[in-house]
């Protein structure tokens, strides 16, 4: 029913057109108007100081008077005309758009039906004709509803596996079934979001909306441009198969993974591009599998990793540089992960572990250079694992020292350049 009421007001927008009377009389005083200003001009260009008013009319000057006369009268009938059919454009072109919506409700709701059947071949169908859909939307708002009911389809529950026991076998069989439906959901969003914006069947700048789905399977954004629109995996689960953000550009928009969970699969933004818009991992928990940020290049994004929880699993920023833009671990807990930051080049930007606390697992910054920029590590805290800055170049992090103190306890690796002079 909305998406009814939303294609009905469109199409009431596209008719919204003057009276046949106003148009004709505004287009006439706009004639008139212009035409005097010509003339005008024109007097003034050729210096005409003054018209003798005594001089008679000669029939040279009344024949070139009725020749004038029969030029307004086409050129009045030239503008009815015009407007006419401006008319007829305009609202042949709301009859076609009128039309294709109609047709586009049709597939729309067929496609709907699909989706809720109970054969999971049938519903694959529906899968593919939403996309369909979404690529051949006379218009963005349809797009948009087509890709807003293929991610709810993936928020939908679902029975997990019931694994291979023989008394389980058609169960088993019918989830393979059903997963492969989502798994084709998730490939279709990849394969269409990579497309330039603005191409055919490009669903890049659209929104969407995959708060608290179960990612099992790959998702490929590599190459991508986000420069628009929020994709949200705000609460989602990270379980298996790979999400690919790799060689992407992130100018603008938002791609939000507030509260995520990663207990397996891996989440890459290995030479990533981040010029803009915001990546944010607030409050995300990695207890598997692994994140990467390998090479990426941070100029003037937000990343924001705050309040995150490493626990488990491999994290990579080697060879990041960070030389504009903010990215901050501030209260992050490093508990259990492997976090690598080897190679790293600090050169700008603001770059924060305040408040961040070290008490478990691998963290290195071995050969990182810091040669610019705001890192800091005011009041974080280190109790325990091993957190290297071997090699490591430049001036020590702001509040690094103090944080460590002195002695620095066991497992903590510091340059003989940081140390105090004994």
């Amino acid at each position: 029913m909305m998406f009814r009421r939303r294609a009905r007001s469109l199409n009431e927008r596209e008719l919204r057109l003057w009276k046949v009377g106003r148009a004709l009389v505004l287009t006439f005083v706009t004639a008139v108007l212009v035409a005097g200003g010509v003339f005008y001009g024109l007097v003034l260009l050729l210096d005409f100081q003054e018209i003798d008013t005594t001089a008679k009319l000669d029939a040279t000057t009344l024949f070139d008077l009725v020749k004038l006369s029969f030029g307004v009268v086409a050129g009045a009938g030239a503008l009815v005309a015009l407007v006419v059919a401006y008319r007829r454009q305009r609202v042949d072109e709301a009859g076609a758009h009128r039309e294709a919506t109609r047709l586009h409700t049709e597939r729309f709701s067929q496609a709907v039906d699909k989706l809720g059947s109970d054969s999971p071949a049938v519903r694959l169908g529906g899968v593919h004709a939403l996309a369909g859909l979404a690529d051949d939307a006379p218009d963005d708002n349809l797009r948009q509803t087509c890709i807003d009911v293929l991610c709810a389809y993936l928020q939908l529950p679902f029975t997990p596996d019931p694994g291979e026991d023989p008394a389980h076998q058609e169960e088993h069989h019918r989830y393979l079934a059903l997963r492969k439906v989502r798994h084709t959901i998730l490939r279709l969003i990849g394969d269409h979001y990579r497309r330039p914006q603005g191409t055919h069947r490009s669903w890049q700048g659209c929104d969407l909306d995959l708060t608290n789905v179960t990612i099992d399977g790959n998702m490929d954004f590599s190459g991508a441009v986000f420069s628009g629109g929020t994709v949200d995996f705000g609460g989602a689960t990270f379980s298996g198969g790979t999400v690919d953000f790799s060689e992407a550009a992130f100018s603008g928009g938002t791609v939000d993974l507030r509260s995520a969970t990663l207990s397996g699969g891996t989440v890459s933004f290995t030479k990533a591009a981040f010029s803009g818009g915001t990546v944010d991992l607030r409050s995300a928990t990695l207890s598997g599998g692994t994140v990467s940020f390998g090479h990426a290049a941070f100029s003037g994004s937000g990343v924001y990793l705050a309040h995150a929880a490493f626990s488990g699993g491999t994290m990579y920023f080697v060879g990041a540089t960070f030389s504009g833009g903010k990215v901050s671990f501030a209260s992050a807990t490093f508990s259990g992960s492997t976090a690598y930051f080897a190679h790293a080049r600090f050169s700008g930007g603001e770059v924060y572990f305040d408040h961040a606390a070290f008490s478990g697992g691998e963290v290195s910054f071995d050969y990182a250079a810091f040669s610019g920029g705001e890192v800091s590590f005011d009041y974080a805290a280190f109790s325990g694992g091993e957190v290297s800055f071997d090699s490591s170049t430049g001036q020590a992090p702001q509040g690094l020292l103090a944080a460590v103190g002195t002695p620095a306890p066991a497992g903590v690796v510091l340059p003989p350049s940081w140390l105090p002079v004994p």
